[in-house]
């Protein structure tokens, strides 16, 4: 453990101590949000983002703890353990590494090695090796056994082939230079399936791609995987220009590993064939599997990565507040399916209304609208951005402007997952008596109110902020998702007298049940006056209270300090406080010039030091302070509703929906997010479009591209761009287009293993071992 922990402190640039005293929460079931806030004495103050990257490396490094001992013991059993084997096995660092080790020694099918081996050709296949000026032929004559199944000498000759095939291509340190070579040297190359040229439209990006393995970026690979998968593309790795005639630069590798070398002896001609079928036939293909399999996760974690930081901001959004809002899930045919909520976001009215074609019952909505929002004192408009969602924008823009009395705003909200909601068995708790399409205009209602308390009831990959959501591993995108959703909450906090179970299950410490079990004690017995009141919740127990406290709010208690971020265990440093002040402790809370005059150094003791202390005046000086942005609204430009009156050159402004490693995707009214491309975010070089923009960011951007048969648009927020100007922006790409440049062959091929020496004779023999 403490080789873990000390490996960990070092990934993460903390002490092991840090490490080990955070290992102890884990283990002992506090929650990663619980410890970055109320835990900061213990560990050092580690944040949740370093939390969550130790959680997952000691998951890793458990596992690998596990499999290192597993593995120990199966080749101790085996009575093949040596001090050395032992040694390298202990000081494996990867996965990869520790089975490779293992490979030898791997239970595995009857394969052609070892039948040779069976067969007594073990040494013959040694004294080749040891040997080469021994005559092949020669020594094979001696082996030559019909009882043992060696019917002549080229059968003899074969069996000692594929015995040290198998030794070679089962040695770890071999395994360990080929693949590094193949990672900084091989290109990954993507080709067309025959026939496949319409059916495969959208790869065709891909058709014939080449480019250095080292340098493909996530978003790239996983597209190229996804076409194989859907039989549109053919993906593999190459290494020099492997034309007939020449040598692969692996084959060299395998011969130098085992000095095998061509100087005219009899057995040299031999043992050149035995390096050429090792990586032919038991290295390549294994090899390019695994690392292609490397790529696959690599890429995987990096678009689970994404998606997390995507749904982290649009969770965290800002929220519109308690204002009475009338929610419109937009429709043609089907209608405009209508809901108001009340500002606390109870349901309050339903109808469908049908103002587009081909009812085109415009004036009829407009006044059935009118008297909603008159009746129910409506605040806000929020209207659903899918189709026919720019004709009632403009259907809420002509209420507005008719009836400016009822003093309303509209706002385009995301519906990314609403559909799922409405057909969710939470959904049908919560509205067992409405329509399903209904319930879709309630949450579009309710999540302008506040997006992080609606949001909740939807799983998380659902939400549709991420980019190949489906390709990914759906047991690692859920864990990441779900941890995102549980810092998200915990760092708002929730009312415990009005957050939905949903909301609840996603505190610190609770779940799904324990959250149903507090909504049935708050109904059975009405509102929390307090916090200590939720320990007679069913089955809530002291270490449940302990790690969920902190983060349930209790508005207008018996006690003020319900209502703020302080833990209950942390009340005492506040009653010390009021008494060394001679404050009540009510009069203290809100009172912001009297508690930045107070030294927290003063309060600290053994069990609360100056971070909690600090964090306690933080509080003291805004309770319950909501840590998300103010709410601000985008304006879309009238009369741009589709993908044909977008212009080159347009300036508008939208809504950052999605952020990617190579861009960010905008909503600008028009039902097709348009790429800003990662050169085109600003005139200074950008690494990160996370250093720019953030999912909910308003921008402004410039129309640059509009290709309609592809349904993509190409923007820019460099005011200074012209459209059609190829300007080559970093990393050699168009700025506001989606151009790639294709590396050089050279660029992969020039650090090749050299031809010389010995090794001379072996590329001059090539050509004749290929035959």
């Amino acid at each position: 453990m403490d080789s873990i922990n000390s490996r960990i402190a070092e990934e993460l640039g903390v002490r092991p101590q840090q490490v080990a005293a955070a290992v102890a929460l884990l283990d002992e079931g506090s929650t990663v949000p619980f410890i970055a806030r109320y835990r900061k004495e213990v560990t050092g103050s580690l944040d949740d983002t370093q939390l969550r990257h130790l959680d997952e490396r000691l998951r890793y490094l458990r596992e690998l703890e596990e499999r290192r001992t597993a593995i120990l013991s199966s080749i101790e059993e085996q009575g093949k353990l040596t001090p050395e084997l032992a040694r390298d096995i202990k000081l494996a660092e990867t996965k990869t590494r520790l089975e490779d080790l293992y490979l030898p020694y791997k239970q595995k099918r009857r394969t052609k090695g070892q039948i040779a081996l069976e067969a007594g050709l073990g040494p013959l296949a040694e004294a080749l090796l040891a040997d080469p000026t021994l005559t092949p032929e020669t020594e094979a004559a001696r082996y030559v056994d019909a009882d043992k199944g060696v019917a002549d000498v080229k059968a003899a000759l074969e069996g000692a082939k594929y015995i040290l095939m198998e030794r070679f291509a089962e040695d770890a340190n071999l395994l360990e230079k080929l693949r590094g070579f193949l990672k900084q040297e091989a290109t990954l190359s993507a080709r067309l399936v025959t026939g496949k040229e319409q059916e495969g439209a959208k790869f065709s990006d891909y058709f014939e791609h080449d480019e250095p393995f080292k340098n493909v970026p996530s978003h790239r690979a996983l597209a190229i995987f996804r076409g194989r998968n859907e039989g549109i593309l053919s993906a593999s790795l190459k290494v020099g220009d492997e034309a007939p005639g020449t040598l692969h630069p692996c084959e060299v590798m395998v011969a130098e590993h085992f000095e095998v070398k061509n100087q005219s002896r009899a057995a040299d001609k031999w043992l050149a064939e035995v390096v050429r079928w090792t990586w032919k036939v038991k290295l390549y293909t294994s090899l390019e599997t695994d690392l292609l399999g490397e790529l696959r996760e690599k890429a995987e974690d990096e678009a689970i990565s994404v998606f997390a930081r995507n749904l982290h901001d649009l969770l965290l959004a800002a929220p519109a507040g308690p204002r009475a809002t009338l929610g419109l899930d937009p429709g043609l045919r089907t209608g405009v399916k209508v809901a108001v909520v009340d500002a606390t976001g109870k349901l309050l009215a339903t109808d469908t209304v049908y103002p587009h074609a081909p009812k085109n019952q415009w004036d009829q909505t407009l006044d059935t609208l009118a008297k909603l929002c008159a009746k129910h004192a409506v605040d806000l408009i929020a209207i659903g951005n899918g189709t026919a969602s720019r004709e009632t924008d403009k259907l809420a823009g002509e209420l507005i402007k008719k009836y400016p009395g009822l003093k309303m705003t509209k706002i385009m909200v995301s519906e990314a997952g609403a559909s799922v909601y409405s057909a969710s068995e939470l959904a049908a708790k919560e509205f067992p008596d409405l329509d399903v399409s209904l319930r879709g205009a309630v949450s579009i209602a309710r999540r302008l109110q506040d997006p992080l308390a609606e949001l909740v009831k939807i799983e998380p990959k659902s939400i549709g902020v991420g980019q190949y959501q489906h390709d990914v591993s759906q047991l690692k995108l859920a864990r990441s998702l779900d941890a995102v959703v549980e810092d998200c909450v915990n760092a708002v906090g929730v009312d415990v007298n009005t957050a939905s179970a949903a909301l609840l299950a996603r505190i610190s410490g609770l779940n799904a049940t324990l959250a149903q079990n507090i909504v049935a004690h708050r109904d059975l017995n009405g509102a929390f006056k307090s916090r200590t009141e939720l320990k007679k919740v069913s089955r809530l127990g002291e270490k449940t209270f302990e790690q969920a406290a902190g983060f349930l709010r209790v508005m207008n208690g018996s006690n003020p300090l319900d209502a703020s971020a302080v833990h209950p265990e942390a009340y005492p440093v506040v009653e010390r406080i009021a008494a060394d002040t001679g404050r009540d402790i009510r009069s203290l809370v809100g009172d912001s010039s009297f508690i930045k005059r107070l030294d927290p150094k003063k309060f600290t003791d053994e069990t609360f030091g100056l971070p909690t202390v600090t964090d306690i005046l933080s509080e003291l000086d805004k309770p319950g302070r909501d840590p998300r942005p103010e709410f601000k609204t985008a304006e879309f430009q009238e009369g741009v509703e589709s993908l044909k009156d977008l212009k080159p050159g347009m300036v508008l402004e939208g809504v950052v929906t999605n952020v990617t490693n190579f861009g960010a995707f905008v909503d600008v009214g028009v039902h097709q997010d348009g790429l800003v491309h990662i050169s085109a975010l600003s005139e200074k070089f950008v690494k990160d479009p996370y250093e720019v923009v953030k999912a909910g960011d308003i921008v402004k951007v410039k129309v640059m591209e509009v290709d309609i048969p592809r349904n993509r648009v190409g923007l820019s927020m460099r005011m200074s761009d012209t459209p059609g100007e190829k300007v080559e922006g970093t990393r050699g790409q168009s700025r506001g287009g989606q151009a790639r440049t294709k590396p050089s062959r050279e660029s992969h091929t020039n650090n090749k293993p050299a031809a010389t020496g010995a090794m001379a004779a072996l590329f001059a023999n090539a050509k004749q071992l290929r035959k």
